[in-house]
């Protein structure tokens, strides 16, 4: 099973946690590139493929079930994200969306 794992800030982690936050942000950047494309040709930008995306409250412990958050089907795409979320308007982010 392949795993996405991304650590957040409190803010955020309680947002998603109730349900308000519905998607997450990563900076188009050359990291989250190597992270996130299954190959980094140009002419063939294509998305890895996660089974599950694990939400964490810094970097807890690998028994600490409160801090973790486990989605199912995460999708990604590329797109401008919500301020109130935390994105910087016009902005082009890598965008993060699950099933609950």
């Amino acid at each position: 099973m392949k795993t996405l794992t991304l650590s957040l800030k409190k803010q955020w982690f309680d947002k998603i946690k109730s349900g308000e936050k519905k998607e997450e942000y990563r900076e188009n950047s050359e990291y989250w590139q190597r992270r996130l494309y299954r190959s980094m040709d140009a002419n063939d930008a294509e998305f890895k493929n996660f089974d599950r995306l694990v939400f964490t409250l810094g970097y807890p412990n690998a028994g600490d079930k409160e801090r973790r958050l486990v989605f199912k089907n995460p999708r990604i795409r590329i797109g401008t994200g919500r301020p109130e979320w935390g994105a910087e308007p016009g902005k082009q982010y890598f965008v993060i969306t699950w099933e609950d």
